[in-house]
């Protein structure tokens, strides 16, 4: 049985295959995004990796870059589970942008009146805090929005154009 021994670069990057490259790059900086800050809360700025909603977005970059890395070796078509891991990712990147950053603003809050009623100060006297979206949420939300379009390749086909014959066509 003849086979090849390996795939080589110059195989991955065929005509036909260059175009796995977008999903390949934007699984990749889903999964950095993942590492940036998500939020702001004053001075402090607080990565998103410890929270369970950064390790799925990682989790769905990597599988996202896997899937565009083995379409490119196989030569097959892979957009579908693409377009579930960019829906899955562009969901729980847009909860996060949502519910984070009030999260965020809850807790410093409650730690903030905390400190206060230790030192004998009271509750209501501790200004009010505003968490900001950090720069992770946004790079993770394009990389979505990225895998979810080229996902809708496959879904979104070219109409044909009709061809209107001339009545006159007895000839």
């Amino acid at each position: 049985m003849e086979g090849r021994a390996g795939v080589t670069v110059r195989d991955m990057l065929r005509p036909g295959m260059r175009g796995y490259l977008v999903p390949l790059a934007a699984g990749i900086s889903l999964t950095v995004s993942a590492f940036l800050p998500w939020v702001i809360v004053g001075e402090y700025s607080r990565r998103g990796v410890p929270d369970l909603w950064a390790i799925w977005i990682a989790g769905l970059g990597a599988l996202a870059s896997v899937l565009a890395t083995l379409s490119m070796i196989t030569r097959k078509n892979s957009r579908h589970p693409l377009l579930v891991v960019g829906l899955l990712a562009l969901g729980l990147t847009f909860l996060a942008w949502r519910i984070v950053p009030r999260a965020a603003e809850q807790g410093a809050r409650t730690w903030a009146q905390a400190v206060a009623i230790a030192d004998g100060v009271s509750a209501a006297a501790v200004p009010e805090t505003h968490a900001l979206v950090g720069s992770g949420i946004y790079v993770g939300l394009v990389a979505a929005i990225v895998l979810v379009c080229f996902g809708l390749t496959i879904v979104i086909r070219r109409a044909h154009t009709y061809v209107v014959s001339d009545p006159d066509d007895d000839v």
